[in-house]
């Protein structure tokens, strides 16, 4: 079940603050880890949800839960063998709060992520 802020945050510094205080560090890395892949995304809040948007299209959402951090859109199907320990749904990747967060696999969903709005962009123009 997501945990929402009682004010509704305007910045993913304000979700952060927000959230439950042992999501806190794993929402800061889990942030830290996909601006190192996509220095150029532009943070912002979507759906009450961080996100990173690049070449004008959603790249990637986080959200803290009661037990895990939400990523999304995951992609599952192409990430299978790596996301068979995470429980997932259909675009979407849970990482228990319990565990530390496995940032080089988040760095891998968002580079394979960030090509394909890329991909998307240039097919555009």
């Amino acid at each position: 079940m997501k945990t929402a802020p009682a004010k509704k945050p305007t910045t993913i510094d304000e979700y952060i603050k927000a959230a439950p205080k042992d999501a806190r560090d794993a929402l800061k890395h889990v942030r830290q880890a996909i601006r190192e892949v996509a220095p150029d995304a532009q943070e912002k809040i979507s759906y009450q949800m961080p996100a990173f948007k690049l070449h004008g299209r959603i790249l990637v959402y986080f959200a803290a839960h009661t037990h895990h951090i939400g990523l999304y859109p995951a992609p599952v199907e192409a990430f299978a063998k790596e996301f068979a320990k995470y429980e997932t749904s259909k675009g979407t990747v849970r990482f228990p709060l319990d565990k530390p967060m496995p940032l080089p696999l988040i760095k891998k969903v968002v580079r394979h992520m960030a090509k394909e709005v890329e991909a998307k962009a240039k097919a555009k123009k």
